[in-house]
């Protein structure tokens, strides 16, 4: 698909096309609600693999999990009866989730999972919670603690109206379950229960065990189409026809913006106040500077006409002005000097055209006195 003018403004700005952003999200759309496979050239994954957000209510609005079972309170003090602590990890090496149950200050039991490595900690850390919560329904009935030390993690699993459908398990287990009560802990400050279940779930994601499978992530999901987009914008840009002053500094696309001033972008584009531009696009009949140069360019602006002789840099030979422009968008300095160029250029140019109004005024005013004598 060819790119419009705009192309050169959108890499600048770090804006993909709209009709590529539109493919992106009609893409998730297709295989998140609409559960329609792609081919296998955009991805491998299918419907059914990734997670697809639920609606309505987990359990009757009236059966929600109780104030006491839920606490944003910081937990570490708990030291007494059955306690479980879950974590989730993600590093170089993997992704791992893991519960260990204590009981006075020893260890009676734990999990340990590897996850795929698209998988992200924050379902790790919601897995963990799931099975520490399946596990919790197993023992005797007693007052059992879950700690966990993500607050988001604890307030999605206390929401009846989660779109995740881990969440809503979670939450349906607490409720028939009242002696399950779910904390918060404070990560990394000494806690013994936290800081082994810290460990083992970085052990967890760094082991050789089989990962299992879970629900592809919706963010991983969008990264893929992301990247595809990226692909495509950076085909387009290394063949359109225009825009290759551009291209020459920018060469590759990005969502990260170029933050040039609006006189460098002036000055970078070809785009300004310059008789080769304003020629090429009959706003003016010549493209001679007024300094008498037959060539006006932005790098005739920058090197050679007298108007502009403060803000001069060293002229390139030919054969490096492509690199010349790269290193002038490079140094802070050079960037700064072709800003006040600009602002000086613009400015003799408004001196100009007030010259030129008022002795047109006055050559008026001259001749209704010439002729008045005559009537």
């Amino acid at each position: 698909m060819k790119i419009n003018w705009q192309s050169k403004l959108q890499v600048i700005l770090g804006i993909p096309p709209l009709y590529f952003q539109l493919q992106q999200e009609a893409r998730v759309t297709a295989i998140r609600r609409l559960n329609i496979s792609l081919p296998d050239t955009l991805t491998t994954l299918v419907p059914g693999e990734v997670e697809k957000g639920e609606t309505g209510w987990a359990a009757h609005p009236a059966e929600c999990p109780s104030e006491e079972q839920i606490s944003l309170v910081d937990g570490g003090g708990i030291t007494s009866g059955t306690r479980i602590y879950t974590d989730g990890s993600k590093t170089e090496k993997g992704v791992g989730a893991e519960f260990c149950v204590w009981s006075g200050q020893n260890i009676v039991h734990r999990w340990l999972a590897k996850l795929q490595d698209y998988n992200t900690v924050f379902q790790a850390e919601l897995l963990a919670l799931k099975h520490a919560t399946d596990h919790a329904t197993s023992l005797p009935h007693q007052p059992i603690t879950i700690l966990v030390d993500n607050q988001a993690i604890v307030q999605a699993a206390a929401n009846p109206r989660s779109i995740n459908a881990t969440d809503r398990e979670i939450c349906k287990s607490l409720i028939t379950n009242k002696h399950i009560h779910i904390f918060c802990i404070k990560a990394h400050v000494g806690y013994d229960g936290n800081e082994e279940a810290d460990r083992l779930a970085k052990e967890a994601a760094e082991s050789d065990r089989d990962p299992l499978s879970i629900k592809t992530p919706i963010s991983f999901l969008k990264s893929v189409f992301k990247k595809k987009m990226m692909e495509d914008w950076q085909s387009d840009w290394e063949d359109e026809d225009t825009g290759r002053s551009t291209f020459n500094i920018l060469p590759r696309v990005s969502t990260q913006p170029c933050y040039w001033k609006r006189e460098e972008i002036l000055f970078f584009t070809g785009h300004g106040p310059f008789p080769s531009y304003l020629k090429r696009c009959n706003l003016a009949t010549t493209a001679n500077c007024p300094c008498g140069n037959t060539n006006g360019t932005p790098l005739q602006y920058a090197t050679e006409c007298i108007r502009t002789a403060s803000f001069h840099m060293t002229k390139p030979a030919q054969q490096h002005e492509l690199i010349w422009f790269r290193n002038v968008a490079s140094n802070k300095g050079s960037r700064l000097k072709i800003q006040r160029l600009l602002h000086h250029h613009n400015d003799f140019q408004e001196l100009s055209n007030n010259s030129i109004i008022s002795l047109f005024h006055y050559l008026q005013v001259d001749m209704r006195n010439f002729l008045r004598p005559l009537r």
